[in-house]
Formats: C-alpha cells, sequence, structure tokens
C-alpha cells in the first residue's frame, strides 16, 4: 500500500494486495488500468487520498482499517514543489502540510496495522521520500509554516529534512519497543517529474534539454524506493538513508536527536493526535 506511489513501485513489488492512493481519480484510475495490463500476480486498487488534508487522511485511514487487510508496506512519495506561497485547508504552508505532515499523520494513523502486520524476520517497512535538497535545509520551529519569510525553495528542502528527522525518530520508537516494523529515508535524484512545473519560464526552457542528458525517468526514480520496499538484504535494517540503492549519510543536523523529539511533538500537536 502507498501514498501516490508512481505505477513503476507498484508494479515491481508482486504485493498480494497493492492500494494506489492519490488525489486525481482520473489519472490513479489510468495507473491502475496500466498496472494490471503489465502484470497478472496479485490484486491492484486507487484509493482517494488527499494528503493536503487531515480529514481527507483521517477518512482514509478509517477506510483502510475497516478492510482488515495486513500492510506490509507503505511507501509515503506524495509532494509538491517550488510552489508559490499557499495554505492548505488546515492553514499549514503547502509545502510542509502535504509533504511532511499529510504523511506523519497517516503513517501514525495506520502505525498499529503495520505492527500487527509484520514479523520478526519479516518486517512491515515504512518508506519515505526525501530529496537530496535536504542537506540545506533548515527547520525553523518557532516558524514551521514559513509565515515570517517564505521561499519556495526553502519551505521545500525543509519539508523534506522534516522527513528524514521523522524516518530516524520514528525508528527510535519502533526499535525501543521491539516492533517488527522497519524505516528508511530514500533520496530518488533529480527525476524528470511534473515537481518542476513551478519552475519559471526560462528555467523551464532550460530544464528541457539538460532533463534529457542528466535527469532521472519516473522508472529510474522509482528504483531505490523499490529497492527499501522489498529487497532481502534490507530485512531488519531500520533508520537508514538511501541513495542509488546505497545507505549514505544524510546531513549532521538531520541526526540532532533533540531537533527530532521536539519535531515530533510539534508535529502530533499540529495534527491533533
Amino acid at each position: 500500500m502507498s501514498s501516490s506511489v508512481p505505477c513503476h513501485s507498484g508494479r515491481h513489488t508482486h504485493p498480494r494486495l497493492c492500494s494506489y492512493t492519490g488525489n486525481i481519480e482520473e489519472e490513479g484510475l489510468e495507473a491502475v488500468t496500466k498496472i494490471r495490463k503489465e502484470t497478472k500476480e496479485g490484486k491492484v486498487e486507487f484509493l482517494f487520498l488527499d494528503l493536503s488534508s487531515l480529514h481527507s487522511v483521517r477518512q482514509f485511514a478509517q477506510r483502510f482499517k475497516a478492510t482488515g487487510l495486513p500492510l506490509h508496506v507503505l511507501v509515503n512519495n506524495a509532494g509538491v514543489m517550488l510552489v508559490p506561497e499557499r495554505r492548505t485547508e488546515d492553514g499549514f504552508e503547502l509545502q510542509f502540510g502535504l509533504n511532511f505532515l499529510g504523511h506523519f499523520l497517516l503513517t501514525h494513523l495506520l502505525l498499529g496495522t503495520l505492527k500487527r502486520s509484520g514479523r520478526h524476520g519479516n518486517h512491515s517497512r515504512i518508506v519515505n521520500m526525501s530529496s537530496a535538497t535536504h542537506y540545506g535545509a533548515r527547520l525553523n520551529l518557532k516558524d514551521l509554516q514559513s509565515r515570517l519569510c517564505y521561499s519556495s525553495h526553502g519551505a521545500y528542502s525543509q519539508s523534506k529534512l522534516a522527513l528524514v528527522m521523522f524516518t530516524y525518530y520514528l525508528h527510535e520508537q519502533l526499535t525501543a519497543g521491539g516492533f517488527p516494523v522497519s524505516t528508511s529515508t530514500v533520496d530518488p535524484g533529480m527525476v524528470d517529474t511534473e515537481l518542476y512545473q513551478n519552475l519559471c519560464s526560462p528555467a523551464q526552457t532550460l530544464k528541457r534539454p539538460v532533463a534529457k542528458l542528466l535527469f532521472r525517468t519516473p522508472a529510474e526514480g522509482a528504483s531505490t524506493a523499490i529497492y527499501a520496499a522489498v529487497a532481502a538484504e534490507l530485512e531488519g535494517v531500520s533508520g537508514c538513508y538511501l541513495y542509488n540503492g546505497q545507505q549514505v549519510a544524510s546531513s549532521e543536523l538531520s541526526y540532532d536527536e533533540e531537533l527530532q523529539a521536539q519535531l515530533w511533538k510539534q508535529s502530533c500537536s499540529l495534527v491533533g493526535v
């Protein structure tokens, strides 16, 4: 099960049941149709989820838990990038609200199911999609919503840093409790997707030839997330940052345990858990 995961991820995991979620129903149903044509293994379905809305996240979690199905893999992949300053219906800065808080709440609400679905020797897995932009990010706990000074790049990189820190803190909590759930965060690299649609016109013009030479295709970008979700050699490996299928160090700031704890506490308060 995944949140707005590209069809490439769903296609290669060979699940008994893969739930593909997103906030544009037509695109979601098209993706499901494509997956069904390309593989005869397992079952795939589309479920609506708008991660910029806490109400939608709660509704989705309730619907999924009501099915009684197990949950073995959660890929938190939805996101927006470099958008003009906007607020979600809950009043959060859009990039922080959708990229981080929506996934934070979704993971929290489904954590019980993940714990029950995992086994020692066969952990459930949580995969959070981050970005290399987190290396230059700062986390301003006094202004997480970027109200004092908004920068589209700064807000995006902060949301991705928050995901890395969330991954590490959650790992510590799960390990301390002895739960069979692993966490990892993934840097997919520069991928040629619609995330770059908010670049200014001159930048869009420059991007096109560069993207053909240097950017990864969506399938290539999804490869590390797939690896994190299903690789046998990562069984029981948790609290790691992955790039190009390798464990690498994230930013120095991301390992600040006190900051991780403060972010966790504030996030719980913001989403009401």
